[in-house]
């Protein structure tokens, strides 16, 4: 033990896991929210009250619950993965008979002072539900065909929950956050391969579904796919979004137009500018430098959970923070590569940026995961 380790040992425990947190974490995760507030003033013409300010609100509420949340020992979040999970299944049905409906979707629940959207609770439940299990299950079983089948049913339920919302973008982030879990923790790769081949399979029958009786996916949905492949077929309908958001992004070059000097947004072309094309947002009135800057302040988050589980011995602290991490990078990724043309709307949010309560809320939880894990895990005395 070196002197500096002995001398955090002598001072109080509640100073002493103060100490422990992992204080550039929370420093990169403020500075990619300051960006989203920063943003938010822009698109509101420069009035804070709109969307700014509610968003700095839920800040301050979510980082006070992350720092809470890492005092509590990593022990506790994972006896309570279950209960966790199962009321989140129990939200996901409470919106499918009484949800809340917007955008011709239902997916939120009216709590009063928020307006919740469950399925963005169960991405991180089913993280810690997954990461649960196989800290319980022995190594030796992970990869036998009957306990790999537990995590996939934990998996497809909510998946089908989600879907009936609909909701195919939080559907597909909650497979492969799933999918991460299961594979850090060791199952073999054949399943890999034989779900990737059933997922071409998939594909292929639901395009084949099309105009059919027993059609898979809603009109809006496959319309979404054509606009993805050609914009320009219906450039002033379906391909209005992504058309605009694309000379938003070509429009800032490498420094951008200048903050609050973006033509797209200013005037109303960019469509959904405060929530899931604000990406276009910075790229335009920052530029590719400004854009490039956020990207990397989100890898950064990433590596940081990285090097933190790696130092874990405790499996299921190890396994939350990697699932998590992942869980967090599809969220940027799928907006990034969408708002980008290299991807299909499907009306994922950018992470800590975007406006929105419930989604800054549970990521800001999750992060207390984190940090939880972080701070207790096993240390060499």
């Amino acid at each position: 033990m070196s002197f500096l380790e002995y001398r955090i040992q002598t001072v109080p425990t509640g100073l002493r896991k103060a100490l422990y947190l992992n204080w550039p974490l929370v420093l990169l995760l403020t500075s990619v929210c300051a960006v989203g507030w920063l943003m938010l003033y822009s698109v509101a013409g420069g009035d804070i009250t709109v969307w700014a300010e509610p968003q700095m609100k839920r800040f301050v509420a979510g980082l006070s619950i992350m720092l809470v949340m890492a005092f509590i020992p990593i022990w506790f979040w994972r006896n309570i993965s279950g209960v966790i999970y199962l009321g989140a299944v129990g939200l996901l049905v409470a919106v499918d008979v009484m949800g809340h409906v917007g955008m011709g979707a239902q997916r939120w629940l009216n709590l009063g002072f928020i307006m919740l959207q469950p399925s963005e609770v169960m991405k991180i439940a089913l993280v810690m539900m997954l990461a649960a299990y196989y800290d319980w299950l022995p190594p030796n079983k992970v990869s036998h065909p009957l306990w790999v089948a537990v995590p996939l049913v934990l998996i497809l339920l909510p998946v089908f929950l989600v879907m009936v919302q609909p909701d195919l973008g939080t559907a597909i982030l909650l497979m492969g956050g799933g999918a991460v879990v299961m594979f850090c923790a060791g199952v073999s790769l054949w399943y890999f391969a034989v779900v990737l081949g059933a997922g071409v399979g998939l594909v292929t029958v639901v395009l084949a579904s099309r105009g059919k009786s027993w059609q898979l996916l809603r009109d809006y949905q496959f319309k979404r796919i054509d606009t993805f492949l050609d914009p320009s077929t219906d450039p002033l309908g379906a391909g209005y979004h992504i058309t605009q958001a694309k000379i938003a992004l070509g429009s800032g070059g490498w420094t951008g137009r200048g903050f609050m000097q973006g033509t797209q947004s200013r005037l109303n072309f960019l469509p959904e500018k405060h929530t899931d094309f604000i990406f276009t947002v910075i790229a335009e009135e920052l530029g590719f430098i400004g854009a490039c800057s956020l990207l990397i302040l989100y890898v950064l988050i990433i590596a940081f959970c990285i090097a933190s589980a790696v130092q874990m011995k405790d499996r299921f602290a190890a396994l939350v923070t990697l699932g998590i991490a992942a869980s967090f990078f599809f969220l940027f990724a799928v907006n990034m590569l969408m708002v980008m043309g290299l991807a299909p709307v499907v009306g994922v949010p950018l992470p800590l940026v975007s406006y929105g309560g419930s989604a800054m809320m549970v990521l800001l939880t999750a992060f207390g995961i984190v940090q939880s894990a972080h701070v207790h895990r096993a240390r060499d005395r």
